[in-house]
């Protein structure tokens, strides 16, 4: 039989995290299109962010696409195409533990990077420190599941409990008994992950969802080079033309010079 509690957090808790998901966002987009950004660092330091940011960024995104075909794709499916259990879990596992650990270290980077360099630590808000710290322990959970996984210390599939569970809630017919039989370390991760998607549309990440579209439609930019002409020339010797540019110019300033 279902609990209250088991409700509240697994029936209550993710439809309240996606609506403000997707209110913040929208609400964000309407009030505060100027704060739509990362606000970017790099003019501060160079050498440490050419490390970390491709590091998590390629990380995260191979992290998503996992997730995404961990938790949207039934096992049924996989089955009929002829992906045997073994060897899934044997791809999941290798994928994604070397995509975690990827996004792990380029987060630990930029942290530290946050950190030591004294701009960058000045422009940091308290918004971004407890973002970095939800995201951080969510990465560091669902890193432990995937290494729990594959020493087979975590008793549960999350095949068969986390992934039907979150595609009932996309069906509308949440099925809390599906998570209060998964494992502890798949249900703090879940938890931290739906903290983590209610506090997103009020920090930096709503950059995830800026794509540079205007690029292609925007006026071309004229650029013209200086002239080496201007400001302080030198005079050129002999006589010039009475009506030529020089000519007038030379007068002006002359005539500026005795005023």
């Amino acid at each position: 039989m279902t609990t209250t509690t088991e409700i509240l957090l697994w029936v209550v808790l993710p439809y309240v995290s996606l609506a403000i998901f997707i209110g913040g966002h929208v609400w964000r987009y309407k009030y505060d299109k100027f704060g739509w950004t990362t606000r970017s660092s790099r003019l501060y330091e160079d050498r440490l962010l050419r490390w970390g940011s491709p590091l998590f960024h390629f990380g995260i995104l191979f992290v998503l696409l996992g997730h995404i075909f961990g938790l949207g794709i039934p096992k049924s499916w996989t089955n009929a195409v002829g992906i045997s259990e073994e060897l899934y879990h044997l791809f999941a596992i290798g994928v994604g533990a070397v995509a975690g650990f990827c996004t792990l270290v380029g987060l630990a980077i930029l942290i530290y990077r946050r950190r030591t360099v004294g701009p960058v630590f000045s422009a940091t808000t308290k918004n971004d420190k407890f973002m970095y710290l939800v995201l951080t322990v969510t990465i560091l959970l669902g890193l432990s599941n995937t290494v729990l996984g594959a020493f087979g210390h975590e008793g549960v599939d999350y095949r068969d409990t986390v992934s039907p569970w979150f595609r009932s809630i996309f069906y509308f017919n949440p099925q809390p008994e599906l998570m209060a039989r998964a494992g502890l370390g798949f249900q703090l991760h879940a938890l931290s992950a739906l903290l983590l998607f209610a506090i997103w549309p009020f920090t930096r990440l709503v950059h995830v969802f800026s794509a540079p579209l205007g690029y292609f439609t925007r006026p071309y930019i004229v650029y013209r080079s200086r002239s080496q002409q201007l400001g302080n020339r030198r005079t050129a010797r002999g006589w010039e033309q009475a009506g030529s540019t020089s000519s007038r110019r030379r007068r002006e300033q002359v005539g500026g010079g005795r005023r």
